[in-house]
Protein backbone atom coordinates (compact mmCIF):
# COMPACT_ATOMS: atom_id res chain seq x y z
CA UNK A 1 0.00 0.00 0.00
CA UNK A 2 1.57 3.36 -1.55
CA UNK A 3 0.10 5.67 1.22
CA UNK A 4 2.19 8.56 -0.09
CA UNK A 5 -0.49 9.03 -2.86
CA UNK A 6 -2.41 12.05 -3.04
CA UNK A 7 -5.36 12.56 -5.32
CA UNK A 8 -3.57 15.24 -7.46
CA UNK A 9 -1.42 12.24 -9.18
CA UNK A 10 -4.89 10.82 -10.20
CA UNK A 11 -5.96 14.01 -12.48
CA UNK A 12 -4.84 14.62 -15.75
CA UNK A 13 -5.60 16.81 -18.80
CA UNK A 14 -9.05 15.92 -20.28
CA UNK A 15 -10.52 14.34 -17.26
CA UNK A 16 -13.44 15.96 -15.11
CA UNK A 17 -11.44 16.66 -11.63
CA UNK A 18 -13.82 14.71 -8.98
CA UNK A 19 -10.36 13.09 -7.77
CA UNK A 20 -8.96 16.63 -5.82
CA UNK A 21 -11.50 18.36 -3.54
CA UNK A 22 -10.69 22.14 -3.77
CA UNK A 23 -13.65 24.16 -3.97
CA UNK A 24 -14.77 24.87 -7.14
CA UNK A 25 -14.09 28.52 -8.82
CA UNK A 26 -11.11 29.42 -7.01
CA UNK A 27 -9.72 30.95 -5.72
CA UNK A 28 -12.23 33.72 -6.26
CA UNK A 29 -11.30 37.01 -8.16
CA UNK A 30 -10.77 39.44 -5.08
CA UNK A 31 -8.58 36.76 -3.83
CA UNK A 32 -6.67 36.28 -6.59
CA UNK A 33 -6.66 40.36 -7.20
CA UNK A 34 -5.52 40.88 -3.74
CA UNK A 35 -2.86 38.05 -3.95
CA UNK A 36 -1.40 39.95 -7.09
CA UNK A 37 -1.08 43.25 -4.49
CA UNK A 38 1.49 41.81 -2.27
CA UNK A 39 4.80 43.40 -1.99
CA UNK A 40 7.27 40.16 -2.99
CA UNK A 41 10.35 42.19 -2.28
CA UNK A 42 10.02 42.72 1.95
CA UNK A 43 10.48 40.33 4.15
CA UNK A 44 7.47 38.68 5.26
CA UNK A 45 5.77 40.24 8.89
CA UNK A 46 3.61 37.98 10.49
CA UNK A 47 2.08 39.97 12.72
CA UNK A 48 -0.65 40.55 11.08
CA UNK A 49 -1.94 36.95 9.90
CA UNK A 50 -1.89 35.80 13.33
CA UNK A 51 -3.51 38.76 14.76
CA UNK A 52 -6.72 37.79 12.01
CA UNK A 53 -6.50 33.88 12.68
CA UNK A 54 -6.40 34.33 16.38
CA UNK A 55 -9.65 36.74 16.19
CA UNK A 56 -11.34 34.60 13.51
CA UNK A 57 -11.36 31.88 16.71
CA UNK A 58 -11.34 34.19 19.02
CA UNK A 59 -7.71 32.96 19.92
CA UNK A 60 -4.94 34.40 21.56
CA UNK A 61 -2.18 35.26 19.00
CA UNK A 62 0.16 33.14 21.28
CA UNK A 63 -2.12 30.29 20.29
CA UNK A 64 -1.29 30.43 16.69
CA UNK A 65 1.51 29.08 14.37
CA UNK A 66 1.40 29.30 10.58
CA UNK A 67 3.17 26.73 8.69
CA UNK A 68 3.00 26.27 4.94
CA UNK A 69 0.29 24.52 4.79
CA UNK A 70 -1.30 21.70 7.40
CA UNK A 71 1.53 19.23 5.88
CA UNK A 72 4.16 21.52 7.59
CA UNK A 73 2.15 21.26 10.69
CA UNK A 74 2.38 17.85 10.57
CA UNK A 75 6.26 17.47 10.00
CA UNK A 76 6.63 20.10 12.83
CA UNK A 77 4.68 18.28 15.40
CA UNK A 78 6.60 14.81 14.27
CA UNK A 79 10.15 16.36 14.26
CA UNK A 80 9.26 18.10 17.76
CA UNK A 81 6.71 15.75 19.96
CA UNK A 82 9.15 12.60 21.62
CA UNK A 83 5.78 10.23 21.97
CA UNK A 84 6.21 6.99 23.07
CA UNK A 85 2.97 5.48 21.37
CA UNK A 86 1.55 7.68 18.49
CA UNK A 87 -1.64 6.21 17.46
CA UNK A 88 -3.31 7.79 13.77
CA UNK A 89 -6.99 6.74 13.46
CA UNK A 90 -7.33 5.20 10.02
CA UNK A 91 -9.02 5.54 7.25
CA UNK A 92 -7.81 9.36 7.03
CA UNK A 93 -5.33 11.40 5.35
CA UNK A 94 -1.94 9.68 5.72
CA UNK A 95 0.66 12.66 6.14
CA UNK A 96 0.28 12.79 9.62
CA UNK A 97 1.53 8.96 9.59
CA UNK A 98 3.98 9.49 6.42
CA UNK A 99 5.62 12.09 8.92
CA UNK A 100 5.44 10.83 12.36
CA UNK A 101 7.26 7.31 10.49
CA UNK A 102 10.09 9.43 8.95
CA UNK A 103 10.77 10.93 11.98
CA UNK A 104 11.40 7.52 13.61
CA UNK A 105 8.38 7.08 15.38
CA UNK A 106 6.62 3.72 15.72
CA UNK A 107 3.05 4.55 14.52
CA UNK A 108 0.15 2.08 15.62
CA UNK A 109 -2.77 2.14 13.41
CA UNK A 110 -6.34 2.48 14.74
CA UNK A 111 -8.46 1.31 11.83
CA UNK A 112 -12.29 2.16 12.26
CA UNK A 113 -14.48 -0.38 10.24
CA UNK A 114 -17.30 0.82 8.50
CA UNK A 115 -19.48 3.19 8.91
CA UNK A 116 -15.96 4.85 10.15
CA UNK A 117 -17.28 6.41 13.35
CA UNK A 118 -14.87 7.34 16.46
CA UNK A 119 -15.34 4.94 18.93
CA UNK A 120 -12.92 6.42 21.94
CA UNK A 121 -12.48 3.22 23.49
CA UNK A 122 -10.65 1.98 20.59
CA UNK A 123 -7.95 3.95 21.38
CA UNK A 124 -5.30 2.24 23.65
CA UNK A 125 -4.47 3.35 27.26
CA UNK A 126 -1.39 4.61 26.63
CA UNK A 127 -1.30 6.26 23.40
CA UNK A 128 0.14 9.63 24.18
CA UNK A 129 -0.46 11.25 21.06
CA UNK A 130 -3.43 10.93 18.62
CA UNK A 131 -4.05 12.25 15.47
CA UNK A 132 -7.92 12.02 14.15
CA UNK A 133 -9.75 13.95 10.92
CA UNK A 134 -12.76 15.92 11.38
CA UNK A 135 -14.72 15.69 8.98
CA UNK A 136 -11.95 13.01 8.04
CA UNK A 137 -10.75 12.15 4.54
CA UNK A 138 -11.56 9.78 3.25
CA UNK A 139 -14.65 9.28 4.68
CA UNK A 140 -16.25 12.58 5.57
CA UNK A 141 -17.19 11.22 8.49
CA UNK A 142 -18.34 14.00 11.12
CA UNK A 143 -17.33 13.23 14.43
CA UNK A 144 -18.69 14.29 17.23
CA UNK A 145 -16.65 17.19 18.90
CA UNK A 146 -17.16 14.97 22.62
CA UNK A 147 -15.99 12.05 21.26
CA UNK A 148 -12.41 13.28 20.24
CA UNK A 149 -12.58 15.48 24.00
CA UNK A 150 -12.72 12.48 25.51
CA UNK A 151 -9.80 11.53 24.25
CA UNK A 152 -8.08 13.84 26.58
CA UNK A 153 -5.67 11.99 29.04
CA UNK A 154 -2.99 13.54 31.08
CA UNK A 155 0.21 13.27 29.35
CA UNK A 156 -1.90 12.92 26.10
CA UNK A 157 -1.86 15.03 23.28
CA UNK A 158 -5.32 15.01 20.60
CA UNK A 159 -4.68 16.46 17.50
CA UNK A 160 -7.26 17.12 15.04
CA UNK A 161 -6.84 17.65 10.97
CA UNK A 162 -9.87 20.54 10.50
CA UNK A 163 -8.67 20.86 7.27
CA UNK A 164 -12.10 20.38 5.79
CA UNK A 165 -14.54 22.14 8.85
CA UNK A 166 -15.40 24.86 6.61
CA UNK A 167 -16.95 22.96 4.29
CA UNK A 168 -19.14 22.22 7.56
CA UNK A 169 -22.79 24.57 7.77
CA UNK A 170 -21.97 26.52 11.19
CA UNK A 171 -18.15 24.58 11.78
CA UNK A 172 -20.11 22.11 14.12
CA UNK A 173 -18.04 20.46 15.73
CA UNK A 174 -15.25 21.88 15.34
CA UNK A 175 -12.77 21.84 18.03
CA UNK A 176 -11.05 25.63 17.17
CA UNK A 177 -12.30 27.14 20.04
CA UNK A 178 -10.56 24.43 22.61
CA UNK A 179 -7.83 25.01 23.86
CA UNK A 180 -7.06 21.77 25.27
CA UNK A 181 -7.23 20.18 21.47
CA UNK A 182 -4.17 20.96 19.00
CA UNK A 183 -6.51 22.21 16.00
CA UNK A 184 -4.59 21.90 11.94
CA UNK A 185 -6.63 23.95 9.62
CA UNK A 186 -5.78 25.12 6.25
CA UNK A 187 -6.82 27.60 3.25
CA UNK A 188 -6.73 24.81 0.61
CA UNK A 189 -9.82 23.54 -0.08
CA UNK A 190 -12.07 26.40 0.58
CA UNK A 191 -9.95 29.30 -1.36
CA UNK A 192 -8.15 27.18 -3.73
CA UNK A 193 -5.46 28.02 -2.52
CA UNK A 194 -3.44 24.10 -2.70
CA UNK A 195 -0.34 25.64 -4.90
CA UNK A 196 -0.14 28.65 -2.16
CA UNK A 197 0.34 26.21 0.80
CA UNK A 198 -0.99 28.42 3.72
CA UNK A 199 -2.46 26.83 7.25
CA UNK A 200 -2.00 27.06 10.61
CA UNK A 201 -2.42 25.14 14.34
CA UNK A 202 -4.25 25.99 17.41
CA UNK A 203 -2.33 24.82 20.40
CA UNK A 204 -1.44 26.26 23.93
CA UNK A 205 1.69 28.42 23.39
CA UNK A 206 4.42 26.40 25.26
CA UNK A 207 3.36 23.78 22.10
CA UNK A 208 3.07 26.85 19.84
CA UNK A 209 6.48 27.94 20.90
CA UNK A 210 8.11 24.70 20.51
CA UNK A 211 6.64 23.91 17.03
CA UNK A 212 7.92 27.80 15.81
CA UNK A 213 11.41 26.98 17.33
CA UNK A 214 11.63 24.21 14.41
CA UNK A 215 10.91 26.42 11.93
CA UNK A 216 13.31 28.24 9.61
CA UNK A 217 13.11 32.03 9.66
CA UNK A 218 10.08 33.35 7.54
CA UNK A 219 8.34 30.21 6.91
CA UNK A 220 5.40 31.38 5.50
CA UNK A 221 5.63 33.73 2.32
CA UNK A 222 4.05 37.16 1.96
CA UNK A 223 1.17 36.06 -0.19
CA UNK A 224 -0.08 33.21 2.13
CA UNK A 225 0.20 35.73 4.83
CA UNK A 226 -2.02 38.50 2.84
CA UNK A 227 -4.27 35.44 2.45
CA UNK A 228 -4.39 34.44 5.60
CA UNK A 229 -5.88 38.10 7.19
CA UNK A 230 -8.77 38.65 4.32
CA UNK A 231 -9.61 34.78 4.63
CA UNK A 232 -10.53 35.10 8.09
CA UNK A 233 -12.59 38.34 7.99
CA UNK A 234 -15.93 38.15 9.08
CA UNK A 235 -17.03 38.83 4.73
CA UNK A 236 -14.64 35.95 4.11
CA UNK A 237 -16.51 33.95 6.40
CA UNK A 238 -19.38 34.53 5.90
CA UNK A 239 -18.63 33.74 2.21
CA UNK A 240 -17.16 30.26 2.84
CA UNK A 241 -20.68 28.92 5.09
CA UNK A 242 -22.83 30.17 2.25
CA UNK A 243 -20.57 27.42 0.15
CA UNK A 244 -20.91 25.06 3.11
CA UNK A 245 -24.83 25.45 2.85
CA UNK A 246 -24.74 24.80 -1.03
CA UNK A 247 -22.73 22.03 -0.67
CA UNK A 248 -24.85 20.30 1.58
CA UNK A 249 -27.54 19.89 -1.20
CA UNK A 250 -25.55 19.31 -4.06
CA UNK A 251 -23.67 16.35 -1.23
CA UNK A 252 -27.45 14.94 -0.52
CA UNK A 253 -28.22 14.89 -4.24
CA UNK A 254 -25.40 13.34 -5.58
CA UNK A 255 -25.11 10.65 -2.67
CA UNK A 256 -28.85 9.73 -3.53
CA UNK A 257 -27.88 9.35 -7.20
CA UNK A 258 -25.43 6.52 -5.98
CA UNK A 259 -27.27 5.02 -3.28
CA UNK A 260 -30.11 4.27 -6.28
CA UNK A 261 -27.54 2.22 -7.53
CA UNK A 262 -27.19 -1.74 -5.79
CA UNK A 263 -24.15 -2.25 -6.57
CA UNK A 264 -22.62 0.78 -4.75
CA UNK A 265 -22.84 1.64 -0.89
CA UNK A 266 -22.24 5.76 0.31
CA UNK A 267 -20.85 6.36 3.49
CA UNK A 268 -22.65 9.26 4.98
CA UNK A 269 -21.06 12.35 4.50
CA UNK A 270 -19.97 16.06 5.87
CA UNK A 271 -17.30 17.35 3.76
CA UNK A 272 -16.72 18.02 -0.07
CA UNK A 273 -16.70 14.52 -1.29
CA UNK A 274 -18.22 11.04 -0.70
CA UNK A 275 -16.45 7.76 -0.17
CA UNK A 276 -18.38 5.36 -2.07
CA UNK A 277 -17.83 1.21 -1.75
CA UNK A 278 -18.25 -0.62 -5.50
CA UNK A 279 -18.92 -4.11 -5.81
CA UNK A 280 -16.57 -4.20 -8.59
CA UNK A 281 -12.84 -3.29 -7.74
CA UNK A 282 -10.48 -1.10 -9.24
CA UNK A 283 -13.19 1.44 -10.54
CA UNK A 284 -11.33 4.37 -10.78
CA UNK A 285 -8.89 2.83 -14.11
CA UNK A 286 -12.57 2.09 -16.36
CA UNK A 287 -14.28 5.87 -15.36
CA UNK A 288 -10.86 7.18 -16.20
CA UNK A 289 -11.59 6.06 -19.91
CA UNK A 290 -15.10 7.50 -19.32
CA UNK A 291 -13.25 10.92 -18.63
CA UNK A 292 -13.78 10.88 -15.18
CA UNK A 293 -10.81 10.99 -12.46
CA UNK A 294 -11.27 9.65 -9.10
CA UNK A 295 -9.83 9.00 -5.93
CA UNK A 296 -8.51 5.24 -5.34
CA UNK A 297 -9.16 4.38 -2.22
CA UNK A 298 -6.77 1.43 -1.90
CA UNK A 299 -4.11 3.52 -0.60
CA UNK A 300 -5.76 4.63 2.52
CA UNK A 301 -5.01 2.14 5.47
CA UNK A 302 -8.60 0.78 5.98
CA UNK A 303 -9.85 0.62 2.34
CA UNK A 304 -9.06 -1.42 -0.57
CA UNK A 305 -9.67 -1.81 -4.40
CA UNK A 306 -13.53 -1.47 -3.70
CA UNK A 307 -13.50 1.91 -2.32
CA UNK A 308 -13.32 5.32 -3.97
CA UNK A 309 -13.79 9.07 -3.04
CA UNK A 310 -15.46 11.12 -5.24
CA UNK A 311 -15.74 14.92 -4.52
CA UNK A 312 -18.97 16.48 -4.64
CA UNK A 313 -19.84 19.17 -7.83
CA UNK A 314 -22.65 20.89 -9.78
CA UNK A 315 -25.61 18.77 -10.39
CA UNK A 316 -25.16 18.60 -14.37
CA UNK A 317 -21.67 16.98 -13.08
CA UNK A 318 -22.87 14.61 -10.46
CA UNK A 319 -25.18 13.25 -13.44
CA UNK A 320 -22.79 13.17 -16.26
CA UNK A 321 -20.52 11.10 -13.54
CA UNK A 322 -23.64 8.73 -12.59
CA UNK A 323 -24.48 8.31 -15.55
CA UNK A 324 -20.80 7.23 -16.65
CA UNK A 325 -21.20 4.53 -14.02
CA UNK A 326 -24.49 2.99 -15.53
CA UNK A 327 -22.48 2.53 -18.74
CA UNK A 328 -19.92 0.48 -16.51
CA UNK A 329 -22.95 -1.52 -14.80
Amino acid sequence: MDISHHGDLDVAPGLVDLAVNIRPGTPPAWLRELLGRVDLARYPDQRDALAAVAARHERDPREVLLTAGAAEAFVLLARTLTPSRPVVVHPQFTEPELALTAAGHPVHRLVLPPPFTLNPALVPDDADLVIVGNPTNPTSVLHPASAIRSLRRPGRIVVVDEAFADCVPGERESLADDPGIVVVRSLTKTWGLAGLRVGYVLAPPPLVERLRAAQPHWPVSAPALAACVVCSTPEAVAEAQTWAGELAGRRAYLAALLRSRPDLAVVAGAASFLLVRADRPGLWDPLRAKGFAVRRGNTFPGLDAHWFRVAVRDEPTSNAFVEALHELA
